[in-house]
């Protein structure tokens, strides 16, 4: 990298450490990567550290570390989501409902699909055809 792209760096060296993503100087023009998030498994680090640098150069973050952790991190979180037809006890039905009342964003998936409903009396009137 040259000298500005590894300033770029070194200076949000605390921000990427929160990522799990701990670099450190090596000379004028170089970074040592010692550590890089587990979730993004196995990882192009010197294209990584280009995007970053040039993410924290133009925009004065790290936007391309934040997309993939987010991306990685909504899709782990869908995988292991609560699909339809699983049965529940109802207390893993409360606990869950507890959660969805603290979560932000909560009425929907990372990928915009809704986790719930509502239905009104009426509504459930009409689907037991007791309304038309």
């Amino acid at each position: 990298l040259n000298e500005a792209l590894v300033e770029c760096l070194i200076s949000r060296q605390n921000e990427l450490l929160e990522f799990g993503l701990a670099v450190e100087a090596f000379g004028s023009d170089t970074v040592v990567v010692r550590e890089t998030p587990a979730m993004l498994g196995e990882v192009d680090v010197k294209n990584l550290m280009n995007e970053l640098a040039d993410n924290i150069r133009e925009f004065g973050e790290a936007l391309a570390l934040k997309d993939r952790i987010e991306s990685l991190s909504g899709t782990m979180a869908c995988h292991g989501s609560v699909r339809a037809g699983r049965a529940l006890s109802i207390a893993e039905m409360n606990a869950l409902l507890r959660q969805m009342e603290t979560t932000p964003l909560a009425g929907q998936c990372n990928h915009g699909r809704p986790t719930y409903i509502e239905l009104g009396r009426k509504d459930i009137e009409i689907l037991f055809g007791r309304r038309g």
